[in-house]
């Protein structure tokens, strides 16, 4: 039974009871009798509305859980749909070994130099790679020509 029909059985005991609804307790009991149906409608709506949200919310979620396929890769381990995997636990461990080994080589690949703003006298650091002829100083924001900089620290 839900609190509609128990809101509507309270309303017939009432009624089959034949409160006097002229008296004091008679009108009390109406009141609260119509205060329980009109809070049992507003629980329902709620009830409805929940539903709705909680059904757009699965379809978000499957939605997502598609993009997190398409940009992440599927999972490498097909032995069960759980997220807390049987398989979990050996692979973290191998994937930390190689972690602090990719993070190595980067640190060796990627070397940066530093010019000297002409504008502000600040330190710009720029990748080695950087082939620009110009960039932006991030303190002053004037433009710094990287060849005039960089034969200005040569020179000093």
């Amino acid at each position: 039974m839900n609190i509609a029909e128990k809101s509507a059985y309270l309303k017939g005991l009432m009624e089959g009871m034949e409160y006097d609804t002229t008296t004091k307790e008679g009108k009390l009991f109406t009141a609260i009798i119509d205060l329980l149906s009109e809070i049992a409608d507003s629980v329902l709506d709620l009830d409805d509305e929940n539903a709705v949200v909680n059904d757009y919310l699965d379809e978000l979620d499957a939605d997502l859980g598609a993009v997190e396929e398409v940009v992440y890769g599927a999972d490498e381990c097909e032995c069960c749909d759980d997220d807390e995997c049987c398989c979990e636990d050996e692979d973290e461990e191998d994937d930390d070994e190689y972690d602090n080994e990719d993070e190595d080589e980067d640190d060796e690949a990627t070397e940066f130099r530093a010019l000297e703003c002409p504008h502000c006298g600040e330190d710009v650091y720029i990748d080695n790679s950087f082939e620009d002829d110009e960039i932006v100083c991030p303190h002053c924001f004037e433009m710094i020509k990287v060849d005039e900089a960089a034969e200005d620290e040569k020179k000093s």
